[in-house]
């Protein structure tokens, strides 16, 4: 059995502490934006917390990139965690740390293929919907005209618009929220677009199963009529080369006269085997 390689070791030890620095920057991101009248050490330990997650999310970029066969593969196929570490000063493309993360914890995941995406899109949905409702109130709080002022004007609009709905009674006015209701929308697309995927691919495999078990069913009573045909022609001839027709001679027989009984009209012939 071949052992794993140094890099998916790696990856394996470090899913569980990247998950918690997830949730732990998530924490951090989100108390300023919800709690802006907070006190300046509140607001310092996040900002710290939010430092140290990168730090780690960079750590971890570099050790899997040294570990790495094909470093240039490596580098075009995690394009998205190598975003995450050199953009860290852009508030809302700081999410970028956490959908990296969530896309390392999915990719390693040891579940089956359609629970693995099922919960994948449930995360991507749930992550999408809270932490676009929290950068678009962080840049359209203040905006002169703007009308998203609190967590639940956020959420609702986050909502309307990556279901594509788009009321309209909430909207960014600033360039950089028009920007993130882009992505959402382009989210909410692509995720519908898989859930549909992944439900029809459900129907298919259990029509596909359905079919494969009635195949087998079938192959089973072509099989059975099969042997019946054959065990009635088996019973046939043995029938027809036991049951001799009364008078027929049967070769290596002869024909031997036995006395009939008592007050019989006329004497009968019988057969017996010769010696």
């Amino acid at each position: 059995m071949k052992e794993p390689s140094r890099q998916l070791l790696w990856e394996r030890r470090s899913q569980t502490p990247l998950l918690l620095l997830a949730v732990a920057f998530a924490v951090a991101y989100a108390v300023p934006i919800v709690a802006p009248d907070a006190r300046a050490e509140v607001h310092r330990a996040c900002t710290h917390v939010e430092w140290v997650v990168w730090g780690a999310f960079a750590v971890d970029y570099l050790v899997r990139l040294v570990l790495a066969a094909n470093r240039r593969h490596f580098v075009r196929t995690h394009w998205l965690d190598l975003a995450a570490v050199v953009l860290p000063l852009v508030q809302p493309l700081r999410l970028l740390r956490l959908v990296a993360t969530l896309m390392l914890v999915g990719r390693r995941a040891r579940m089956a293929p359609q629970i693995q995406l099922t919960t994948y899109v449930a995360g991507a949905v749930v992550g999408l919907l809270m932490f676009g409702s929290l950068a678009v109130l962080s840049v359209e709080r203040d905006a002169p005209d703007g009308n998203i002022k609190n967590l639940g004007d956020a959420v609702w609009w986050s909502f309307t618009t990556m279901t594509t709905v788009g009321y309209g009674d909430h909207s960014p006015t600033t360039g950089l929220g028009r920007v993130l209701a882009v992505g959402l929308m382009l989210s909410g697309i692509a995720l519908l677009g898989v859930v549909t995927a992944n439900i029809a691919a459900w129907f298919i495999s259990r029509f596909e199963r359905d079919d494969r078990a009635d195949m087998l069913q079938l192959a089973a009573i072509r099989e059975l009529q099969d042997e019946v045909r054959a065990l009635r022609g088996e019973v046939a001839r043995l029938g027809g080369t036991a049951a001799a027709a009364p008078g027929t001679a049967v070769p290596g027989v002869a024909a031997v006269p036995v006395a009939d009984p008592p007050n019989a009209p006329a004497q009968r012939e019988v057969t017996s085997p010769t010696p």
